[in-house]
């Protein structure tokens, strides 16, 4: 979560160079290739070995590559481009902790304790605090926006589904290349018959030089690594637990615009970061 807290800065950075579906293709185009050369690399190595997908399982690596990160992706980068700041933006997209225990329960049968609902109702309240209060302006954007990251959520959940579903034999690795794989497919088919006709191969390979850091940023930290995390934290402790953790984005947003944007941070905000990590350890404490 720490790592996609920045991943909206280095967004709105890359969007001055490429269309929202452009920096998809080229984002992924990347973060592919980095697993594979890990994948390769490190191909004697249980954890990092890039694993042959049984003929059974590919229909949940596909559903989950459908859902996140083709179907998430497009809602959240246009999410990024309609909505005012990234703060915002980071908030609207961390209501999964919300939808998250429905989901849970509908398609896993997850448990679901008081405890943990009063922790993620905390944790949102605290979301809500740190975002609206003390904003003389509250300008959202593009009401269109909100509800694009709204659906962005409800596919992040269903794709959370997914992975819980996919065996467990296979490593974090091989599950987030082959989901990749998956959605960079989908993404090209999409790029090819919109995008790519007002492209030039000039054009993308000068905002590639303009803008590494924002790629490199969001081809190996958000798409590979923080992903492999996620997926890693998913399958340990559910879709439940793991979605609260959607909760501290916002926080770290607000403290990365604070330290490197000069974005004021006053009592209030503080105040909200306090209630969030409180409900986080609300809803995470052990109950035994």
């Amino acid at each position: 979560m720490i790592i996609w807290s920045a991943s909206g800065i280095a967004v709105k950075s890359a969007l001055s160079s490429f269309s929202p579906l452009t920096l998809i293709v080229v984002r992924f185009a990347l973060s592919v290739l980095f697993m594979f050369i890990i994948g390769m690399v490190a191909r004697r190595s249980t954890l990092f070995c890039l694993q042959k997908a049984d003929r059974q399982d590919l229909p949940l690596f596909f559903l989950a590559g459908l859902f996140q990160p083709f179907l998430y992706y497009l809602a959240e980068t246009y999410t990024y481009d309609l909505i005012s700041t990234p703060t915002i933006a980071e908030t609207l997209l961390s209501v999964a902790p919300v939808l998250a225990p429905l989901f849970g329960w509908l398609f896993l049968r997850e448990q679901v304790t008081p405890r943990m609902l009063i922790g993620i109702l905390v944790s949102t309240v605290g979301v809500a605090i740190l975002v609206l209060v003390g904003t003389e302006t509250f300008a959202i954007g593009n009401p269109w926006g909100i509800l694009l990251a709204i659906v962005a959520v409800m596919f992040a959940l269903s794709a959370n589904v997914m992975l819980r579903r996919i065996p467990e034999k296979y490593n974090p690795l091989t599950i987030i290349f082959y989901t990749q794989i998956v959605s960079f497919v989908l993404f090209c088919g999409l790029w090819t018959f919109t995008d790519m006709r007002s492209e030039t191969v000039h054009a993308i390979a000068q905002g590639i030089v303009t803008e590494w850091q924002s790629l490199a940023y969001l081809a190996v930290m958000s798409s590979a690594v923080a992903f492999m995390l996620y997926c890693y934290g998913v399958r340990i402790v559910g879709v439940v637990k793991a979605n609260v953790f959607n909760n501290i984005r916002p926080v770290f947003t607000a403290l990365i615009m604070l330290l490197g944007f000069s974005e004021q941070l006053p009592w209030t905000k503080w105040l909200g970061i306090t209630i969030i990590i409180s409900g986080l350890f609300l809803c995470h404490k052990n109950t035994d």
